[in-house]
């Protein structure tokens, strides 16, 4: 049987990313708009950022999925009428809605029916029964509790619809608490983690106190002299694209709606060519392992591991020393406009001129180039730039081209 390419499913938190995703290789984007998302903190698009952002990506060929996937209360559920309403107004609407309440499901199939339904992985998804529950009501796709192997997957793609979508989480933060249920944001803050609103609890230090007495033990609090005891480390799976295409995952899902631009640049391009290179052949995919290896590493991260797909993780899945990530290259901006040896960017961290920085390009060449001056958007020569979002005009080595991102090793 033909293996099936698996869409590449990437996220963004703003209009920018979006379009700096479907540049660097994502078949999807999915968003979040300003209600009913896991993901309070990011910044979010307005309904008018949404409508351009699905008519940018529809353009080029691409999807949006939206998310709606918070555990609903009844303060929120009265409100997600007109949310759904407003979606289903678009002169081109969301290719689907990410959802995880069977109430906002109830909903949502209501009120914008020609939309498709994703059940997110807050659904906690993990089962072959469950996943035919879901279909049964009208589904198009079940995103996988991140607590399944590879042979559990397996199990269900047998066990499911042939043209029932599955989708897996492949690259990202993982969370401590079961398919990112948690209640220790609320607990300790009051900022509910199945509203949108963790305050990450799991990346934070504690003090585990020794034995009381044989068999009792003092509680675990938050201290400054503890340990990291709930830190993961990140998920990665570009060294397993074949027993992902295997298991029969029609959809390959990064983390990150609050990463950045260069993260979501990174991530997508690198996965997008191993994709491709393994449906070109097993042995250009086998060949290339140490450049995907080496360019996902260049996006922040706390160490890699395989999460749950070949089995439970152990200690070693954890991070207990720190919760700092590693952070080996630093984004300076995307290039908005070139002209010649010229490049316009919303510069994001410093440099300098006589700088050493690197051009990231979509089909996967990284330049190496010289900051040979900068100017300020009024003209004005600068040796560096401090401040963040300022507009400048810097003229390097070796000319850039529009979208491309400018990056630099992080050396500090």
């Amino acid at each position: 049987m033909e293996k099936k390419k698996p869409e590449l499913l990437v996220p963004a938190g703003s209009l920018d990313v979006l379009k700096t995703a479907i540049t660097y290789g994502a078949d999807a984007v999915y968003i979040g708009g300003e209600a009913f998302g896991l993901r309070a903190k990011a910044k979010n698009f307005t309904k008018e950022e949404m409508e351009e952002g699905i008519k940018y990506a529809h353009a080029h060929g691409k999807k949006v999925h939206v998310t709606a996937n918070i555990l609903a209360h009844d303060t929120d559920i009265k409100d997600a009428d007109e949310y759904f309403k407003e979606l289903a107004s678009f002169s081109e609407k969301p290719d689907a809605l990410i959802i995880a309440d069977p109430g906002m499901f109830t909903k949502a199939r209501k009120i914008c029916p020609e939309i498709d339904i994703h059940i997110s992985t807050q659904a906690n998804n993990t089962n072959s029964d469950t996943f035919n529950f879901w279909y049964g009501l009208g589904a198009k796709r079940v995103v996988c509790a991140r607590e399944l192997s590879l042979n559990e997957i397996r199990t269900i793609r047998a066990n499911v619809p042939a043209d029932a979508e599955i989708e897996c989480f492949i690259h990202g933060a993982m969370c401590i608490s079961y398919s990112g249920r948690c209640l220790l944001s609320n607990y300790f803050t009051g900022r509910d983690a199945n509203q949108g609103a963790c305050t990450h609890p799991c990346r934070w230090k504690y003090a585990v106190m020794e034995e009381k007495r044989p068999g009792e033990y003092l509680p675990v609090y938050e201290n400054e002299r503890g340990t990291f005891i709930f830190n993961s480390k990140d998920l990665c799976m570009i060294e397993h694209i074949p027993e992902l295409v295997e298991a029969g995952i029609d959809s390959y899902k990064i983390e990150g709606r609050m990463k950045t631009a260069l993260y979501v640049a990174t991530v997508a391009r690198t996965y997008r060519k191993a994709i491709d290179d393994y449906f070109e052949s097993e042995e250009k995919y086998r060949s290339n392992i140490d450049w995907y290896k080496e360019e996902i590493s260049k996006c922040t991260y706390r160490h890699f591991s395989t999460g749950f797909f070949f089995g439970k993780p152990s200690e070693e899945n954890q991070v207990y020393d720190s919760n700092t990530y590693i952070n080996e290259y630093v984004y300076l901006g995307t290039v908005e406009k070139a002209e010649g040896n010229k490049a316009f960017i919303e510069q994001k961290n410093k440099f300098l001129v006589g700088d050493i920085i690197e051009i990231m390009k979509p089909d996967g060449r990284n330049v190496s180039v010289k900051v040979l001056s900068i100017k300020d958007e009024d003209g004005n020569e600068m040796e560096s730039c401090p401040h963040s979002r300022q507009k400048l005009c810097i003229t390097l080595s070796e000319p850039a081209d529009q979208n491309d991102i400018l990056r630099v090793k992080n050396n500090s």
